[in-house]
């Protein structure tokens, strides 16, 4: 018997996952089933049944896939360690030119080369949603975080936070220099697992290569490790009637995994002339549209990477202590580490 993969975005695992255990079979054994019998089906209906599921994927195509020529594969580690430094050595003779300094890169790891670029408020189905409704929700769970963890989240209140993100000026004068109202809180969720509109990011790139490697499994064959430049050339243009990401400050005080993991984190927004406001959009959409316009500002490099090097690359981190218990400091996190020393790292050696 021959074994395919099939790259599928996370919501969709999940789904399958789900639906796997609930029929109490391996999710592997229930992609099987589904795709015989849909081979079984007569020529007509089995043509009338993939035309419907490529009409309906044309547009989840579009985005996992767009047309974006920075989009490298590299055969090893080195081989990215390689294009890193032309990128790095791009960005320093720009710096050394007369003019605005070019932004620093940011650095992001996904476990899966097939998965999108979404924050983990897209993934919960809520994109799109207005800032005014998204304050609200967070609002409302502030007094039971509090309670069980602490501290007290010194954050305004709800109505002056509406009035904020439901006109134009107040709100972008605030994201102009890189801060939104409970910045604060906003990243400690993050950290913590509650659907956010920050998209985080590393100034790291062997922090970006951890997340990445770190759940690695043969059945996803390549990571991915993004590259981020919001203004390479320095000043950056924007249109209110457009979407736009905007890098937030590093310097706020909020959990220390900010800090371990040298986060910073963007948005991207548009503002509705209709009366609700602002409200969240994609970041992959202006990623797109950059692309477009010869990557003026907002440029993107995605490195795809073999899963095959997991084992060497995590092992290079561990000799610079980065690993789980240094990034996240937790109980949990420490027995990641230790087991990831103990059997996999001692069973190479061996």
């Amino acid at each position: 018997m021959t074994s395919i993969t099939v790259c599928l975005p996370e919501e969709r695992l999940l789904k399958l996952q789900e639906l796997a255990a609930r029929l109490t079979i391996s999710p592997d054994e229930l992609a099987r089933i589904g795709v015989e019998e849909l081979l079984a089906l007569p020529d007509d209906e089995f043509q009338r049944a993939m035309d419907d599921v490529l009409k309906k994927n044309a547009e989840l195509y579009l985005r996992l896939h767009p047309e974006v020529p920075n989009v490298i594969d590299v055969r090893t580690w080195e081989e990215f360690e390689e294009e890193l430094k032309k990128l790095r050595k791009e960005r320093d003779e720009r710096q050394q030119k007369p003019g605005p300094l070019p932004s620093g890169l940011l650095f992001r790891g996904q476990e899966n080369s097939c998965w999108p670029l979404t924050t983990t408020l897209e993934r919960s189905k809520r994109e799109g949603i207005a800032l005014a409704d998204y304050y609200d929700l967070v609002c409302r769970v502030k007094p039971q975080i509090e309670t069980f963890v602490g501290p007290n989240w010194d954050i305004p209140e709800y109505g002056e936070i509406k009035k904020s993100v439901q006109g134009y000026e107040t709100f972008f004068d605030e994201l102009l220099f890189g801060r939104i109202p409970a910045y604060d809180f906003l990243a400690y969720l993050r950290h913590h697992g509650f659907p956010s509109p920050l998209l985080d990011w590393t100034r790291s790139p062997y922090i970006a290569a951890f997340f990445a490697f770190r759940y690695a499994q043969s059945g996803s064959e390549k990571v991915s490790i993004y590259v981020y430049q919001e203004s390479p050339h320095g000043g950056k243009g924007r249109s209110s009637s457009k979407p736009q990401i905007k890098s937030l400050t590093p310097y706020v005080r909020t959990h220390r995994r900010h800090s371990l993991q040298q986060c910073e984190y963007t948005i991207c927004v548009i503002f509705e002339i209709d009366g609700q406001g602002w409200r969240f959009a994609e970041h992959e959409n202006v990623f797109a549209r950059e692309a477009s316009q010869n990557f003026q500002q907002d440029v993107l490099w995605k490195f795809n990477i073999p899963s095959t090097e997991r084992l060497k690359v995590l092992e290079l981190l561990e000799e610079y202590n980065l690993n789980a218990f240094s990034l996240f400091g937790s109980e949990e996190s420490l027995t990641e580490t230790m087991a990831l020393r103990e059997l996999d790292f001692r069973k190479k050696d061996s």
